[in-house]
């Protein structure tokens, strides 16, 4: 079964390749890492702390749907046309994450299939999961609502 966390997720010679692009990236506390619908120009592998995903809702304040920490993903929306931050994200906790540059691993993609293969399948699972998570989540709500979903 492939997995979300990078190490993992890639092969050796991949994330090697990968890794070579990456800048050191360190978030404070409440600080906002992405806002939903802005330019997908950059991604990030957290190596510590926790990041809360959420989500625009008109006239109230963005409810959080989930979080993220080590080595995990965050950021898949660069990898899709027309690259553009389909969640928002902020820092719960001081975050320290490796940075990517978008069009840079995209080209890097578009050079070598093999390592573009690698790249999707990863990008992939993780878009898979989090799908998973928010589809188990939305059926917990509203089986506490007393509901059953699609009625």
């Amino acid at each position: 079964m492939t997995t979300t966390m990078l190490t993992a997720a890639l092969p050796t010679a991949h994330r090697n390749r990968l890794m070579r692009t990456a800048r050191e990236a360190v978030f404070e506390p409440g600080s906002r890492l992405l806002e939903e619908g802005g330019p997908a120009d950059r991604f990030w592998v957290i190596h510590s702390g926790t990041v809360a995903l959420d989500s625009q809702a008109p006239g109230q304040s963005a409810p959080i749907i989930g979080s993220l920490g080590h080595e995990e993903l965050l950021g898949w929306s660069w990898h899709f046309p027309p690259y553009r931050w389909q969640l928002g994200a902020q820092a719960v906790s001081r975050v320290r994450a490796w940075e990517f540059d978008a069009a840079t691993v995209r080209a890097m993609c578009a050079a070598d299939a093999e390592f573009g293969r690698s790249i999707a399948v990863w990008v992939g699972s993780v878009v898979a999961c989090r799908l998973r998570a928010t589809r188990e989540r939305l059926l917990d709500l509203d089986a506490h609502r007393g509901g059953r979903a699609g009625a």
